[in-house]
């Protein structure tokens, strides 16, 4: 009874699921394939495929619920009301998601590496030093005197960055 009454559903949800898992599967082909390829650091790669997989099983799980609901304005509803609270609160902290965003572009367009020792061309917060982590939020950057200095994402695209000795040759 089940069966025939939901068979639409079953059949688009056998459809939906196997198709999101490999677009997930090539995505994440892809930033391993560019992460070798530009020699990125591995842990770097793991936190994007993190980013990766919740981003698809978001993705599938609005498809689901779109196929088993089948009212298209509930749907609506409810992603206005997540997004009117996300919204408030990236209102609040607006720097978080640029900063997660600049996380994102430099993993795959970011001139420097872990080692660089660079110079940020800032007039206000002249800073220098050695590239010691690539996080999602900000650079940490070793000073010649040892102090360890936490500079955001978003900063570092929108200031110049000398790179003064490249940990490679």
């Amino acid at each position: 009874m089940f069966f025939e009454n939901y068979s639409t559903e079953l059949l688009q949800s056998a459809i939906h699921i196997p198709l999101f898992i490999l677009l997930r599967w090539i995505t994440i082909l892809v930033v391993k394939k560019y992460s070798k390829k530009y020699d990125r650091a591995k842990h770097r790669t793991r936190r994007l495929i993190r980013y990766v997989n919740f981003t698809s099983i978001s993705i599938a799980l609005i498809g689901l619920v779109l196929i088993w609901s089948g009212q298209f304005k509930d749907l609506g509803l409810m992603l206005s009301s997540v997004f009117a609270v996300i919204g408030i609160g990236f209102f609040a902290q607006w720097s978080i998601l640029s900063n997660i965003t600049s996380g994102i572009i430099m993993f795959f367009t970011f001139p420097y590496k872990l080692g660089d020792y660079i110079k940020i061309q800032d007039k206000d917060f002249p800073c220098e030093g050695i590239i010691d982590e690539i996080k999602l939020f900000h650079t940490i950057i070793k000073s010649g005197e040892n102090e360890i200095i936490t500079y955001p994402n978003s900063m570092m695209l929108q200031k110049g960055v000398t790179i003064v000795k490249s940990r490679t040759p």
